[in-house]
């Protein structure tokens, strides 16, 4: 990293639970990183401050450095946390008569099958404002009965007395024939203007009537929140000097302008989180693999995202905190782990990790900025792993009495340890979290996490790769320099891209020749005009295409990546791969049917080129100082070599353990273990649990 960057410039800016980060990329791939608080009253604020700092830094004003932006992405959870709070519009649903309850009857399926108490999540339209309205579409897509505008009245005359701040529309089997959806959003649009509509056959025209319904009902309920927000931070970023529209990151892992995706703000519910895809396939260069497993560690949670044969998992259907979304998204797995998550004891005296978290305010005890009660920061701070004094490029101060007197009260106290064993095993139990998120999205599909190199990024996560590595028996661990600011420089290397979806029931290889390549062609071209759009030409666009297939009778679909030329066979083999690897078999004469298509379209944007620190030489230079450093279990507290990342070169190497500390983050290597510095300046660790093995 850089403060001598020169224009253009392109920024990213990712806010997080604790810290706002951003990354500007100057000219030749020079960087800039930058933290500031978040300010979760307004969060505005926290990326204004943000730019501010980087501006200076840059020996410029705020308006200078916007002038010379020409790409400005973020990524916000505005979307996600409105979910989460439930603090979204007060929302009516139009369904069919007869149908209202399908929202809250579900699918009838629990996260936990042998827990029957468990309740589930609230529904987001109260019964009273779900209002059934008489048509009828068969399962063909032809008109039964006729739309009675009269039913659509009496339900508006309810929404008006019930103070309902935005429509939801879902009609049985519009996923064939939307023409009474969009009769009822004209209807509304004539009676009551102005009123935020969402139409299940824009947002998620598919088969699955609880699905439909479920995300167009949750595009509704953060519309009100999210987009007003995204409109105003655009504005005050452009009457700054920002010339091009600011971009916003999709849970598809791509990028949309405000006014692009302003009409489907659910498509931002993992916003944040899938912004590391960006970084993963930038990293992904430089570690010359294309398997990766992913952990970014930040103040409140740990993202996990694996990515194989170069291509990031997907998934069509999210749940997020038990409501179902249907909308194409990165596959990731989140669990509360962070540096800011709480270790507490409970009735039996059982020490956990989490879920639950300190926050931004009042943060960990060591924050000073009221925090009394212990969390994994606090930990390794007592344990010698972090250094007392500024933190996060100054932004905190660490104070270590305070970490040793919230780990003495509420852990080590009650438990009869020391502060030591108490930090410990904290610490244990949030790598095993860790460590159990990643089985989640490897293992359990079919991966083995020893054929990938484990990236150990945010802030707090290369504090714990060495671990998780060892204990996963990855092939590496791989640390980047900009590890603090993973996600905000995921940004700045994040493709638009734009995902449309289409219902096609049938069975595989039915239908007359070229009925199915017509299908795809519609699609393509309704994607190809949205990134037209965006300022792409059609020969800049990449397509990639998918079906969603099932054996005949099976519940759940297997998503296969298909050959443009749409041969059957090859359908039939990829689909019959996948169903092994996921469910350790397949039928080898079985039916396949065919439940939707679906088109990706990316406008790509070149790659920044890496700008390794300069003046490499072949001696490791020495370690700044030496501390006294608890390592594992079975080493225990020893003196440790504490390096300055800054001075660590391509060509470097050193052996653990050590600590080294950088600009944005802390990283450990254990004992056995080697680091060497990449081409492109970034860190990996060696081998990550052979040497235990040994």
């Amino acid at each position: 990293m850089t403060e001598h960057l020169s224009a253009p410039f392109r920024i990213g800016v990712d806010i997080g639970g604790t810290f706002t980060d951003l990354v500007v990329t100057g000219e030749g791939g020079r960087i800039l990183a930058f933290k500031a608080p978040s300010t979760p009253a307004d969060p505005t604020e926290g990326v204004l401050n943000a730019l501010a700092g980087a501006a200076r830094a840059l020996g410029r004003d705020t308006a200078g450095l916007l002038r010379d932006c020409e790409r400005l992405v973020h990524g916000s959870t505005i979307a996600t946390n409105t979910l989460l709070e439930r603090k979204g519009a007060r929302v009516g649903l139009i369904t069919t008569e007869g149908f209202r309850d399908s929202l809250e009857i579900r699918r009838g399926l629990r996260a936990d099958v042998w827990d029957h108490r468990a309740a589930f999540a609230p529904p987001l339209v109260a019964r009273r404002l779900r209002r059934g309205v008489t048509e009828r579409i068969d399962a063909q897509g032809r008109v039964v009965t006729a739309l009675d505008p009269e039913s659509v009245r009496r339900a508006l005359a309810v929404f008006r007395e019930e103070g309902v701040e935005a429509i939801a529309i879902c009609l049985l089997n519009s996923f064939r024939n939307g023409a009474h959806e969009q009769q009822v959003r004209e209807l509304i649009g004539r009676e009551w203007p102005g009123l935020w509509v969402s139409c299940s056959t824009e947002i998620a025209p598919i088969m699955g009537e609880y699905e439909r319904t479920a995300t167009v009902v949750a595009n509704a309920y953060v519309g009100l929140r999210t987009v007003p927000y995204l409109r105003a931070l655009e504005e005050r970023l452009q009457a700054l000097g920002l010339k091009p529209p600011l971009l916003i990151v999709q849970s598809n892992g791509g990028a949309l302008d405000v006014k692009e995706a302003a009409p489907q703000p659910v498509q931002m519910v993992l916003s944040g989180p899938d912004s590391g895809v960006g970084a993963i396939r930038w990293f992904g260069n430089d570690t010359g693999s294309g398997n990766l497993v992913a952990i970014e560690v930040g103040g409140t949670s740990c993202d996990v995202t694996l990515m194989r044969d170069g291509a990031v998992q997907m998934t069509d259907q999210l749940d997020v905190d038990g409501y179902c979304i249907a909308i194409p998204s990165v596959e990731i797995h989140t669990i509360g782990a962070g540096g800011g998550t709480l270790g507490h004891l409970d009735s039996a005296g059982m020490l956990h990790a989490g879920p639950q978290g300190a926050g931004a305010r009042p943060g960990p005890a060591s924050y000073s900025l009221g925090g009394t009660r212990p969390t994994v920061t606090d930990a390794q701070l007592v344990l010698g792993r972090l250094a007392p004094g500024p933190y996060a490029g100054g932004a905190i101060a660490l104070d270590p009495e305070r970490a040793a007197r919230a780990i003495e009260t509420h852990l080590a106290a009650p438990m009869g340890l020391t502060v030591q064993q108490a930090a410990a095993g904290l610490i244990r139990l949030v790598e095993q979290n860790i460590q159990h998120a990643v089985e989640r999205v490897s293992i359990e599909r079919g991966y083995d996490p020893r054929d990938f190199t484990l990236i150990a990024a945010g802030g707090a996560g290369p504090l714990h790769g060495a671990a998780v590595g060892r204990a996963l028996g990855c092939a590496a661990v791989y640390v980047p320099r900009l590890a603090g600011v993973f996600c905000a420089f995921g940004m700045g290397n994040t493709d638009v891209r734009i995902d449309r979806l289409r219902s096609w029931y049938r069975r595989l290889g039915d239908g007359r020749p070229g009925e199915l390549e017509s299908a795809f062609a519609a699609v393509e071209a309704q994607a190809i005009e949205a990134l037209v759009r965006q300022g792409f030409a059609p020969d800049a666009i990449v397509l990639e295409r998918s079906l969603a297939l099932r054996y005949t009778g099976q519940q759940w679909p297997v998503v296969v990546s298909c050959d443009p030329h749409l041969d059957a066979a090859l359908v039939r083999d990829a689909f019959q791969q996948a169903h092994q690897r996921l469910f350790g078999h397949f039928q080898a004469g079985g039916e396949i049917e065919i439940l939707n298509l679906k088109v990706a379209a990316s406008g790509r944007l070149p790659l920044p080129a890496s700008v390794p620190p300069a003046g490499a030489s072949t001696r490791t230079p020495d370690p700044r100082s030496v501390r006294p450093v608890w390592i594992r279990e079975a080493l225990g507290t020893v003196p440790t070599p504490i390096h300055d990342g800054a001075l660590l070169l391509p060509g470097h190497a050193l052996a653990g353990p050590a600590v080294v500390d950088e600009q944005t983050t802390t990283l450990l290597v254990d004992a056995g273990q080697q680091l060497r510095v990449t081409a492109a300046g970034n860190f990996l660790i060696v081998p990550s649990i052979r040497e235990a093995q040994a």
